[in-house]
């Protein structure tokens, strides 16, 4: 982070930071917009590709098994198999990671976490809620004997703007370049999230979809006039080796 030059009382270079986390807080409701309009085009393509498509693609692949199933005259075995399957899958269970042992070190650095964080020492209802969040996060880290954890939640505490007591210029100052890293941090992991999206496999197939749709094509038509061809001739020929 770029630290700003200061005049003599300081003034200036509040007023300057105050802008500068004014932007950044715009731009952070621009990528939030993006992601939430993204991830919503997404699920409503996802809903779209499974309703006309999934389906189709799930029967088809039903028929391609049966149809290997009766070459190879395995029907019986294949039932029985699936008995044993469901047997076994309903005789065991996942086993439950055991909690590890809270040693002395993780009551301890607990405490502390609790004495910094706790949300009855919040001045506002916005740093009460922060606090509130943290300490949801701390109970289940110690529940855990998370020793690695809990540093991170205080580390993390510790430089937030909202542990800054006070409210003398250095204090504002701090706080707001606290403030402004947070929200720089924020941008990236804001980025990253929409270039995942972008880079997903479905999200390459919509944009697919939309290219071909704005040539006047309909690739998931397509594919489903496919789809029931080969539905067809598979069911056909499954037809002919079971009569």
């Amino acid at each position: 982070m770029t630290v700003p030059i200061r005049s003599s009382d300081g003034r200036d270079d509040i007023a300057a930071l105050r802008a500068r986390l004014s932007e950044l807080e715009s731009t952070c409701v621009e990528r939030e917009t993006e992601i939430a309009k993204a991830t919503s085009n997404l699920a409503e393509f996802r809903i779209r590709y499974r309703r006309d498509v999934g389906g189709l693609h799930e029967e088809l692949e039903k028929l391609e098994r049966a149809i290997a199933e009766a070459e190879m005259g395995e029907f019986a075995k294949r039932l029985e198999d699936e008995g044993a399957a469901n047997t076994a899958s309903a005789a065991v269970r996942p086993a439950e990671s055991a909690l590890r042992l809270t040693s002395d070190a993780v009551r301890k650095l607990f405490r502390d976490v609790a004495k910094m964080i706790h949300p009855d020492l919040a001045a506002d209802d916005r740093t009460r809620d922060r606090r509130h969040a943290l300490m949801i996060e701390a109970n289940r880290a110690y529940a855990l004997g998370d020793e690695e954890r809990l540093r991170m939640i205080l580390d993390a505490w510790e430089k937030s703007p909202e542990s800054v007591q006070g409210n003398d210029r250095d204090a504002v100052r701090l706080r707001l370049e606290r403030r402004i890293a947070q929200l720089e941090d924020q941008l990236v992991v804001r980025a990253r999230v929409l270039a995942d999206l972008h880079e997903s496999p479905l999200w390459r197939l919509k944009a697919m979809v939309d290219a071909a749709e704005a040539r006047g094509k309909d690739l998931i038509a397509d594919q489903v006039r496919r789809l029931k061809r080969d539905i067809m001739a598979a069911r056909n020929r499954l037809d002919a080796m079971t009569l």
